[in-house]
């Protein structure tokens, strides 16, 4: 069945304590929104509003699900499946606002409404998906689906919603469904435990203070003032700040000249969860092991990893691993020359020292000077904040004719968002986006995309999207806009990709509307990175921040030849990660496990070389043990092959901009994605299967 829980948040912290004093019809998730476009009124919404509103909602959609139960006409599509669709509408808006904001902005009332709703959601789930009756009626549609003159996509509706009950336990005996119900409403609670462990160990249980000067040297000027600027946040007189989050934390490993102390932080990186505090994560990270595979078993399957890869593209873990470890096989060779190639500068400066992966960045920085004559700080004044924005703009523009026009009349959930109005070529309206930039401690890390209203269909007119892009860029500071090092700017243009996906998303059911599998999501944000570094892409957008000159034909050519630096390190600690969290989801028995001792091994099997971590241990993964992306990890390199031989067909043609292909990939692979399978899509726009050769030669890797 659909995902009611959605997985994203946001802050009220500053918001009117509003709904302590009003009755229940005036709590603004009730009725209609009374804002332009129908925008959710963050100004409105308070803590105290939330469980009003989920009890109310769960009450209703309870009703809906009793009606189509207790309906005495035979089942069909539009008595019982259709009816099913369109139930939980106003759930899913109460749901998409508050899971959004405890992401981006959450304090300690939205963490324990969160606690609070963890069972109450978890139970009204499974409910619903082990509701006998609703699906002894949606079976009966399946049966006779042939025999009811459906159309392709009501055929589709159909297939999916009863494989979803399946996949949910609808064929399991009543021991078996309460069995599944304990160990659903444990696995929410412990994902919700691992995620606050993180953010704490993330954003509050450390922070490297600098008192000395002398100790920044090596740090660009922007790098410095932007850690005074923490400093004076956390009212440190005469001192620097670096915490975590990757603006922070990377700068300070690529630049410092203190070994120590670039030691100190990524230390304090790559042991979060794991220092025995109240924050550890281990404990967590083992019982939700356990319990995912007491949970596949009990589903039928051998693990989870067989649960959830029968879903996907992939469609089984044996296939994932001999994908990861082709790659694997070409990766390795490479990342060992890099270290080969440090090693050396640190021999010849007669450091006296093994390479550490605390060294990497700095070293590698160091690498990329020599060899291309490139540094970082040289990029850095061409991509200030507000241009690579123009610039992703620019390319959608170009290339599918929607147009991008800032509001500043509707309300928002933290004073740094901003928003636009998203405009058809002929000046239709196509949905809202919300841009929120900026780390704070209420925000967790990383970046994402996701929405507070999904594109729909109601009452014969399209439902246009309400679309939210979180990032955690580098602040501006008192003289300087927020600049984006390299990464920061394709990150921008990645979530921008899934933006576009639920932008131009269509369909009337919500089932299918823009729905596809997991190794297929990553398609539609992967693509867009590359268009930011085509050499006519820059040009137009990358301008110095100071004198708007635009990027010099030197630097475009240096980013050109630079594209495969680095590529061994990045795609090994990538695939590490990734083998990492199947060797985890692969476990045929529920074992107690030592997650350290369990990562050691798993890394050790694959020769994964000291130098190098994988992108995400243990205890620090929010992907697999928070994030939805257990046993998926991959899915963002199964997905590079899609994006490079999708990419390489607009090279083809010789017009990064060719318009036809371009209305061809929004039709079949963003607006019709969940019209059928993720390669039925992907073969509509493309006409042939993808060839994994153009990510190969894209990273160097052939």
């Amino acid at each position: 069945m659909r995902q009611i829980l959605v997985l994203l948040t946001v802050s009220t912290m500053f918001f009117l304590n509003s709904c302590k004093l009003v009755k229940k019809p005036e709590n603004p998730f009730f009725g209609v929104y009374q804002t332009p476009f129908q925008v959710p009124p963050f100004d409105k919404i308070d803590t105290s509003c939330y469980m009003p509103a989920f009890l109310e909602a769960i009450k209703k959609h309870n009703t809906e699900i009793e009606a189509i139960v207790q309906n005495t006409r035979t089942p069909d599509f539009e008595n019982t499946i259709l009816a099913f669709d369109q139930s939980g509408k106003l759930l899913t808006r109460v749901s998409k606002v508050f899971y959004n904001l405890n992401e981006t902005n959450t304090d300690a009332h939205m963490q324990s409404i969160a606690r609070r709703l963890s069972p109450l959601m978890s139970k009204h789930n499974d409910d619903i998906s082990l509701n006998e009756k609703l699906f002894s009626r949606i079976k009966a549609v399946y049966e006779k689906r042939k025999e009811m003159n459906l159309d392709s996509q009501q055929l589709r509706v159909v297939e999916k919603y009863y494989r979803d009950f399946e996949r949910q336990g609808a064929n399991l005996s009543p021991d078996q469904k309460e069995k599944l119900r304990k160990l659903n409403a444990e696995l929410s609670l412990l994902s919700l435990t691992f995620g606050e462990n993180l953010l704490a160990e993330t954003n509050e249980n450390f922070s490297l203070v600098i008192e000395n000067k002398k100790d920044l040297d090596g740090l660009p000027q922007s790098v410095i003032d932007g850690a005074a600027e923490t400093a004076k946040e956390k009212k440190l007189k005469d001192k620097w700040v670096f915490g975590l989050s990757k603006p922070s934390m990377i700068p300070f490993l690529q630049y410092d000249g203190n070994r120590a102390l670039r030691e100190k932080i990524y230390r304090g990186y790559f042991m979060r969860g794991d220092n025995g505090n109240k924050n550890d994560n281990n404990s967590t990270v083992h019982r939700i092991v356990k319990l995912r595979v007491e949970k596949a078993k009990l589903l039928g399957f051998k693990n989870y990893a067989a649960y959830i890869i029968d879903d996907n593209m992939a469609k089984t873990p044996e296939n994932v691993d001999a994908f990861l470890m082709k790659l694997w096989n070409s990766a390795l060779p490479v990342a060992k020359k890099e270290v080969i190639e440090m090693q050396k500068i640190i021999d010849r400066e007669g450091g006296k020292f093994k390479l550490q992966p605390w060294d990497w960045w700095y070293y590698a920085e160091i690498v990329r000077k020599e060899k291309f004559d490139l540094n970082e700080n040289e990029l850095k004044p061409y991509f200030s904040l507000s241009n690579v924005r123009d610039g992703m703009f620019m390319v959608a523009n170009k290339l599918y004719g929607i147009s991008f026009t800032k509001r500043t009349d509707l309300p928002l959930y933290h004073p740094d968002v901003e928003t636009y109005e998203v405009k058809e070529a002929n000046g239709d309206h196509l949905g809202i986006l919300y841009l929120d930039y900026y780390p704070r401690d209420s925000k967790r890390g990383g970046a994402w995309c996701t929405d507070f209203r999904s594109a729909g269909w109601e009452n014969g007119k399209r439902i246009a999207p309400v679309m939210s892009l979180v990032c955690n860029f580098t602040k501006p500071t008192t003289d300087m806009p927020s600049l984006l090092s390299w990464d920061e700017t394709t990150t921008l243009f990645h979530e921008f990709g899934h933006a576009l996906h639920g932008l131009f998303t269509e369909g009337k059911y919500i089932r299918t509307a823009g729905v596809v599998p997991q190794d297929y999501v990553e398609l539609p944000s992967q693509i867009n990175e590359n268009w930011a570094g085509e050499p006519a892409v820059l040009k137009a957008y990358a301008k110095n921040y100071k004198t708007g000159e635009p990027i010099p034909d030197k630097l475009v050519e240096k980013i050109l030849k630079s594209g495969l630096f680095n590529q061994g390190f990045e795609t090994v600690e990538y695939l590490a990660a990734s083998l990492l969290d199947l060797d985890y989801h692969e476990m045929t028995e529920p074992e107690d496990i030592n997650p350290e001792i369990f990562e050691k091994n798993a890394m050790d099997k694959i020769g994964l070389i000291p130098e190098i971590l994988p992108r995400y241990r243990s205890t620090y993964f929010a992907h697999i043990f928070d994030g939805g992306y257990a046993a998926g990890y991959y899915v963002y390199i199964w997905a590079a092959v899609l994006d490079a031989d999708a990419f390489n067909a607009f090279k083809e043609s010789g017009d990064i901009y060719n318009k036809e292909l371009a209305s061809k990939f929004r039709k079949y692979c963003l607006a019709e994605s969940g019209n059928d399978e993720g390669m039925v899509q992907y073969k509509k726009f493309r006409g042939q299967e993808p060839s994994v050769e153009p990510l190969l030669k894209h990273r160097g890797l052939k």
